[in-house]
């Protein structure tokens, strides 16, 4: 199932947690898997803390600090530290299904990461029943 996303800041993490629970609810499934997949070379996905959003604030900081906008790049669309950052990130998650619900931990929620927007995107979730 594709979802689309217009990303608002340059860098940002999305909180995608509640769209991906919804595909799992209409799909039916009481268990199995939920594959979240981004299909983008300068934004990407990744699973971490939603309770505090001063963890999205650190991590954008130092990825920003590792991997500056500005550096001794070579690609001529100026964006490598997004390609990098993406990279790192990953293109796609896995999250187990049970008793039709996510299992996810106490305080961790799905992430959208865009690092070269702002744009349209999209991401998939496939349920693949277990």
């Amino acid at each position: 199932m594709r979802h689309r996303i217009q990303t608002t800041k340059t860098q940002q993490f999305i909180d995608i947690t509640d769209q991906v629970a919804a595909a799992v609810r209409n799909s039916e499934v009481r268990d199995g898997i939920a594959v979240i997949y981004v299909p983008h070379t300068t934004a990407g996905v990744t699973i971490n803390e939603n309770a505090d959003p001063d963890v999205v604030r650190d991590m954008l900081f130092a990825l920003d600090k590792t991997y500056p906008v500005r550096g001794e790049y070579l690609h001529s669309e100026g964006n490598s530290h997004a390609h990098i950052k993406a990279s790192l990130m990953g293109s796609s998650c896995t999250v187990i299904i049970e008793e039709g619900s996510l299992l996810l931990g106490t305080w961790q929620g799905i992430y959208f990461c865009e690092f070269d927007g702002p744009r349209n995107r999209e991401y998939y979730v496939k349920i693949i029943r277990g």
